[in-house]
């Protein structure tokens, strides 16, 4: 079996080494450590493995503390001590920064850190029924595979979620159409958790009674999604409260569908929306957007600030709500909220929608090329950009610093998934 001392850490938790100048991943690595490994794929310029053997490990490896990991794919950090997984999502942002964006912050801002343990209260279940298996399945996808990581627990998921896991392999055991249940949305908010089971087949009778007996003996809402998200209809209790986020710092009661996208941590939002409002620093008169603005996260504190805030966002549905949060929340005379493709943004469509003193970017994955690169005369003299890929972020730090006359003041990270890979960071820029 081939040995290696692992030299760092990849983007997504993988130690790195090399052996005749190819580079090579190594799954359950960490730097610092000499391993054994098992190549799985091979590659004409790098290999994929795994860990088969620690031979001298790392101070910062721990006892992962779930039982599943290594097999779920929900988790891959369990094995290093939380700081240290924070310090090597820093050193990935900065390492983004420098190689795609040939770019540096001023100021490398501290990390604004969430729970380790119980802070996941959105997810999606898979369910498979594989008779060869002992029959239901229920989990996460395996590390490096589509299969379902079939599980008991889950220490991400807060603590009451966790425990009805069983409860809900029992459940959907009983049902007639358990074949026709391919997933379980998790969605909690101001003290009501929803579950969303996605059928393709309409339950009978007999599968309705057990539904709504299980959200009785859970105090739980059940939905069900038959189709697309807009589709998914509260099937019990029929008075259930509305979720949401509370945001007290800010006096504000955000709510959302069970299907909506929202963050996944609630507790650790509050901590970014604190970090991203000092940065941007709104004001009473300031005309700012909220590009790619979702239901209002960071538009509805700005709007509290006193500012005059223009959201724009892709997802009509999430517009909608927005205005109905701006409604309730008192702001409806602060913000307007509008729906467009931010993808297909051009030099005109941009201009469209006024000259703004500060934006605020929330982009998803694929980051916002097209707005910053549609940035004309016209430009806001302060931008911060809340990010969930720092290879995206680098890129468009790339225009804004080389072509667009800004200023990298600073960035950081936000940890709002500890245990797995996923890099949230905030930036800061500055018109020169």
């Amino acid at each position: 079996m081939p040995q290696a001392l692992i030299e760092s850490l990849d983007r997504d938790g993988q130690g790195i080494c090399r052996d005749d100048g190819k580079t090579i991943f190594v799954d359950g690595a960490l730097p610092g450590e000499r391993v054994e490994f098992e190549v799985y794929r091979s590659k004409p310029r790098y290999d994929r493995a795994v860990t088969t053997r620690v031979i001298s490990a790392s101070a910062q490896r721990v006892v992962p503390r779930c039982g599943h990991f290594g097999e779920c794919g929900g988790c891959s950090m369990q094995h290093l001590d939380a700081g240290a997984q924070v310090a090597a999502k820093q050193r990935v942002l900065e390492d983004a920064f420098a190689h795609i964006g040939g770019v540096a912050p001023a100021v490398v801002y501290p990390p604004v850190y969430g729970a380790a343990w119980r802070y996941r209260e959105r997810a999606r279940l898979t369910v498979r029924k594989v008779d060869s298996k002992g029959g239901v399945l229920i989990g996460f996808h395996q590390r490096r595979s589509s299969h379902v990581a079939d599980m008991t627990a889950c220490d991400i998921l807060p603590a009451h979620v966790s425990d009805m896991v069983p409860a809900l392999h029992a459940l959907v055991a009983g049902l007639t159409i358990a074949d026709r249940l391919p997933q379980i949305e998790v969605s909690i908010g101001g003290g009501a958790t929803a579950l969303v089971f996605r059928v393709l087949q309409q339950p009978d009778g007999a599968d309705l009674a057990l539904l709504r007996r299980f959200a009785s003996e859970r105090q739980v809402q059940v939905w069900l999604q038959p189709g697309a998200p807009a589709t998914a209809y509260l099937l019990e209790p029929v008075d259930a409260p509305g979720l949401c986020h509370l945001i007290p710092e800010f006096g504000l009661r955000l709510e959302f569908r069970p299907t909506d996208f929202v963050q996944v941590n609630e507790a650790a939002n509050r901590l970014l929306i604190r970090r991203a409002m000092g940065l941007l620093a709104p004001r009473a008169g300031e005309h700012i957007a909220d590009l790619f603005c979702g239901f209002g996260n960071f538009g509805l504190p700005m709007a509290r600030r006193g500012a005059r805030v223009v959201g724009v966002e892709g997802n009509a549905a999430l517009v909608e709500r927005a205005r109905q949060n701006a409604l309730s929340n008192g702001l409806g005379d602060r913000v307007e909220f509008h729906a467009a493709d931010l993808f297909e943004t051009t030099a005109d469509s941009l201009a469209a929608l006024g000259e703004f003193d500060k934006w605020l970017i929330d982009p998803p994955r694929e980051g916002a090329i097209a707005v910053v690169k549609a940035i004309g005369q016209a430009a806001p003299r302060r931008i911060v950009y809340v990010s969930c890929n720092p290879a995206t972020l680098a890129r468009d730090a790339a225009v804004l610093v080389h072509e667009k006359r800004y200023v990298l003041r600073g960035a950081g990270v936000v940890n709002l998934f500890a245990q797995t890979s996923h890099v949230e960071s905030i930036a800061l820029f500055e018109r020169c």
